[in-house]
């Protein structure tokens, strides 16, 4: 290799180490108020930390960046003294309101449903202003820290505004890791939101997956089994013994998915009453009155035998109408990328169209087999007014 050729790929290399870190470089963003000694691009929801400490007072001056938001949202920035994130967060919140004034304010959070209302918070706040300038929020505020305290977590969101009136933030994707820890003193950072997000994705997939195999795809399989197999005689018994093992394995599989929700639920207390989980609850609580309906089955010719079959399958076929509905249901809320949802969605295609096919066939068999019976059974019946008598009366 020549020396141009050198020279060439040590440029190249010096590039390519020096753009990333560059755009990712929040130190390069300039005020017109005041110049920042620290900064710290956040892991998640476009957005960057800038402060001072005073160690005399111990106190800071911050300038909070929300970048990509729009004139209908608002930002909060807050931290926490407790152990927790959201709940007993002491946060800045800014947003547009209607008569076009950017509106900045103190607010603190108790619970997982704040009305982000103005209040005092826990540490005091001598001052608070933002403004909004390309595309991005920005909070500038002065605060005067908890006595020996520098290290706290810190939480950041955005979410829609109503009027003049902040909505609840989305529970998905990034919104669901945007907190970390963060030393004033030190400037040292650590992305704990990114690392517990990636841990919690990784148990809404596993979750997302068993509900998947189990109610959606698990329970129609059993319940094709049940109706199409068994117009043919050879399948017999061999149909009810597979339906079982799809439902059965159906129901086992989904009781692993619906616990992996229930502790998603626990983990994310500001989740946890949502559309989906109510079906979920439902669906595990149909599932379980089916597994009792299988102790209780009468024989076939019991009496109640026919009032069993009309409970078993109206119970059935709504487990796996809210199966499939809660599927999707959970997709939005997972939000994967779009190849998962349009597979499932052909597997759905697969199963209608063969459900379609057979449902035909059925009742060609079943139809069939009547007109057998009708003939073996008025043997000498002509197309004549005899025939008619003896069929089609």
């Amino acid at each position: 290799m020549d020396n141009f050729s050198k020279l060439f790929l040590v440029l190249i290399s010096s590039f390519l180490l020096f753009a990333p870190s560059q755009a990712q470089d929040c130190s390069a963003y300039t005020f017109s108020n005041n110049v920042y000694t620290a900064c710290n691009r956040l892991p998640a929801l476009s957005s960057f930390i800038h402060w001072n400490y005073h160690q005399a007072n111990n106190s800071i001056d911050i300038a909070y960046r929300h970048t990509g938001v729009t004139t209908s949202n608002w930002v909060a920035w807050a931290l926490n003294p407790g152990t927790g994130r959201m709940d007993g967060a002491q946060s800045l919140i800014a947003f547009r309101n209607s008569t076009g004034l950017v509106y900045a304010y103190t607010s603190p959070i108790t619970g997982y449903s704040p009305t982000m209302r103005p209040g005092t918070l826990s540490f005091r706040v001598p001052s608070v202003r933002a403004e909004f300038v390309d595309n991005q929020m920005i909070l500038y505020a002065t605060i005067e820290l908890p006595p020996g305290r520098t290290s706290f977590t810190h939480v950041w969101q955005h979410g829609d505004l109503s009027g003049d009136a902040p909505q609840a933030h989305p529970f998905t994707g990034e919104h669901l890791s945007s907190y970390g820890a963060i030393d004033f003193a030190t400037g040292r950072t650590a992305d704990t939101g990114a690392t517990g997000e990636g841990s919690r994705q990784r148990k809404r997939n596993v979750h997302g997956v068993l509900n998947v195999v189990s109610w959606g795809i698990l329970m129609p399989l059993g319940a094709m089994a049940a109706r199409y197999l068994k117009v043919f005689k050879a399948a017999n018994p061999a149909w009810f013994y597979l339906h079982v093992t799809c439902q059965a394995s159906a129901y086992i599989v989904g009781v692993a998915g619906w616990g992996t929700g229930l502790k998603l639920g626990s983990d994310s207390p500001g989740v946890e009453r949502t559309t989906h989980r109510n079906i979920g609850i439902t669906l595990f609580a149909l599932g379980t009155l089916q597994v009792f309906a299988l102790l209780l089955r009468p024989k076939p010719d019991h009496k109640y035998r026919f009032y069993w079959n009309i409970y078993h399958h109206a119970i059935g076929y709504a487990v796996i109408s809210l199966s499939i509905a809660n599927i999707f249901e959970g997709f939005d809320i997972l939000d994967p990328e779009k190849k998962w949802k349009q597979a499932y969605i052909g597997v759905l295609i697969f199963l209608g169209v063969n459900a379609l096919l057979l449902e035909a066939f059925t009742w060609f068999v079943v139809l069939k087999r009547k007109r057998e019976s009708g003939s073996d059974k008025y043997p000498h019946a002509t197309n004549g007014m005899n025939g008619v008598n003896g069929y089609g009366a």
